[in-house]
């Protein structure tokens, strides 16, 4: 087994999808919590399929996915917010709306338009949609991408931890201390986009959820303070996540699906030990 390992690790493909990985995981658990407590978890869902729309239209075009997908992601979660600020459509509805017709026309156009060079997104629709390969395909340019965007991430998270904390639990102490609530919440929702165009690569578009919402619930299952259900949930999404990662390179099973049936699996193992705490 350990030779094994040795002998994939060799390669440099496998070493870049350990380390995104590991980046993407870190910052899918750190913002799941933010999400959880904001009832925001379906947002996943809704954005990874814009995105997914957004690489179809990048790959027809000739241009690199994550550059059309980041902005157009980011952008969306934004008018998400906005519309549900100014109650145009109801969140849940927007975000229907939005995972129907994004995957719908993202499907389509590859569909439409097979022989463009859209690189393993038309060529493997189902690594897109259920992160079998794409993790395996990246390149030092996307680890590097990766990197910048995690440390991003994670220092908006430590930079402003008691203001995220007090945006997430009551708006209007919030307010009345002084804190921006709608800055906060306008840049939690953009990087919402960002994690979840991140996450496309280890779990898919239709798998993302499981990344965001697991964690931070498995968490909260064994926690009750803010500060330990970040950490823990954090820790845990990278633990699952390697787990996920291995079981898929040794057994030669879906990336994401590996990583999903893991993290269900340590959620049921910490609602257990939740119970038994309390007993």
């Amino acid at each position: 087994m350990i030779e094994l390992l040795q002998t994939y690790f060799s390669y440099g493909f496998v070493r870049y999808a350990f380390i995104a990985g590991v980046l993407i995981s870190l910052c899918a658990g750190l913002l799941g919590v933010v999400l959880v407590l904001k009832r925001y978890a379906m947002i996943g869902d809704g954005l990874s399929h814009v995105a997914f729309g957004a690489m179809a239209v990048a790959a027809v075009l000739g241009f690199a996915p994550m550059t059309v997908a980041l902005p157009v992601t980011v952008a969306v979660a934004v008018l998400l917010l906005l519309a549900g600020e100014k109650q145009l459509i109801k969140g849940d509805s927007a975000i229907a709306m939005l995972s129907a017709g994004s995957l719908a026309v993202g499907y389509l156009l590859l569909n439409l338009f097979p022989a463009s060079d859209s690189g393993s997104l038309s060529g493997d629709v189902c690594a897109s949609l259920f992160g079998s390969t794409s993790i395996m395909t990246l390149r030092g340019s996307d680890v590097w991408l990766c990197v910048g965007l995690s440390v991003a991430v994670i220092g908006f998270f430590v930079i402003f931890y008691h203001k995220i904390f007090a945006v997430t639990f009551d708006e209007g102490f919030a307010t009345s201390s002084g804190v921006r609530v709608r800055a906060y919440n306008f840049l939690i929702a953009a990087i919402s986009g960002v994690v979840i165009v991140l996450a496309m690569k280890l779990v898919g578009a239709l798998l993302i959820s499981s990344l965001i919402i697991f964690p931070a619930l498995s968490a909260m299952r064994v926690f009750r303070s803010f500060r330990s259900v970040i950490l823990c949930s954090a820790v845990i999404s990278v633990v699952g996540s390697l787990t996920g990662l291995l079981i898929a390179l040794l057994m030669s099973t879906p990336t994401g699906a590996s990583v999903a049936v893991v993290h269900i699996v340590i959620f049921l193992v910490f609602t257990l030990l939740g119970k038994l705490r309390r007993a």
